[in-house]
């Protein structure tokens, strides 16, 4: 199969790495013309327009920073819907809202084209070396068709339903995230104010009932001051809004989101919206006078796991 892929930022661009790596017949778009030429200079195709490449492959991979960006893409001049055809599938690999990929995926189905979803979870670093684990909502037939392509992106695949599933589920996870972290700047600032070793702390914390994926990662470039994790504030913020807005849909009143979400609003103005997420733990570290560094920690994470094909789960 012949795939394109718009969308070439933190996410997208490794994802589409490791379609690279595994030698598919694969075309990129990006409005950036420097992470296109990247792709170019490994002999990628690049496609000069979107729709010159929809035109040419049979699977379109769309990987974008919001839900607005996605319908500029699909619904805009020369996009996707205007050069989508009979039986070609679209996945979409962002983070995005349910409503909106069930009202484009009935756009991408009156093309008689195939809708799927397949955000991915597990960290920037891990999807540089196809690691990463997706959740796929969409026709199982079309999944199957597709999994050989998504186990090449992924360790783990899981088919979640209907299309629109995989977006809540999506939702879910980085929600979970984000309290996590939230959670980890006042740890780390009762540790530091205790006068606690931080670097015993991290593993205590590691092999205790409080440890998360995110402690494990995202810790360590707070130890180090880097605070890379390659995720930004203002996606952090759109993932919750996101979340707020599900349980709105269901008339569900949460206690605890509203305020993770006022920290990182808050997060988002000390710092910018282009700063890493992780630098919401700074907010306490500025308070009360105090820093997390401790020697010993990477300034970036990377996956240290060897490549190997994914599966279904």
């Amino acid at each position: 199969m012949k795939i394109g892929f718009i969308g070439l930022g933190n996410v997208g661009g490794k994802l589409a790495g490791s379609l690279y790596r595994n030698k598919f017949d694969l075309t990129v778009y990006d409005l950036d013309k420097s992470v296109a030429d990247d792709f170019k200079s490994k002999g990628v195709k690049i496609a000069k327009s979107i729709g010159e490449l929809v035109k040419k492959v049979d699977v379109v991979i769309t990987c974008l920073p919001s839900p607005k960006i996605c319908s500029e893409v699909m619904l805009g001049k020369n996009g996707i819907l205007e050069n989508i055809s009979m039986d070609k599938i679209w996945i979409e690999m962002s983070t995005t809202d349910q409503k909106e990929i069930n009202r484009l995926g009935k756009l991408v189905k009156g093309k008689n084209a195939i809708p799927l979803e397949a955000p991915v979870s597990g960290g920037c670093h891990r999807a540089a070396t196809g690691n990463i684990a997706i959740f796929v909502g969409g026709e199982r037939e079309a999944f199957n068709k597709v999994l050989p392509i998504l186990t090449c992106m992924g360790r783990e695949i899981l088919h979640v339903g209907e299309l629109g599933s995989a977006s809540i589920l999506k939702v879910i996870t980085n929600y979970l995230a984000s309290v996590h972290l939230a959670a980890l700047g006042e740890a780390w600032t009762i540790a530091k104010k205790h006068n606690l070793d931080l670097k015993k702390t991290y593993e205590g914390i590691k092999i205790s009932s409080g440890n998360s994926f995110v402690h494990e990662t995202e810790s360590q470039v707070i130890l180090n001051g880097s605070y890379n994790i390659n995720f930004t504030m203002d996606l952090v913020e759109k993932d919750i809004s996101l979340f707020n807005k599900l349980s709105k849909d269901q008339d569900i009143e949460l206690e605890i989101a509203p305020s993770i979400l006022d920290i990182f609003k808050d997060a988002k103005e000390k710092f910018g919206s282009r700063a890493w997420s992780s630098m919401v733990v700074k907010r306490l570290e500025d308070k009360y006078g105090i820093d997390f560094r401790e020697k010993g920690f990477p300034d970036e994470l990377v996956d240290n796991e060897p490549e190997e094909k994914g599966q279904e789960i």
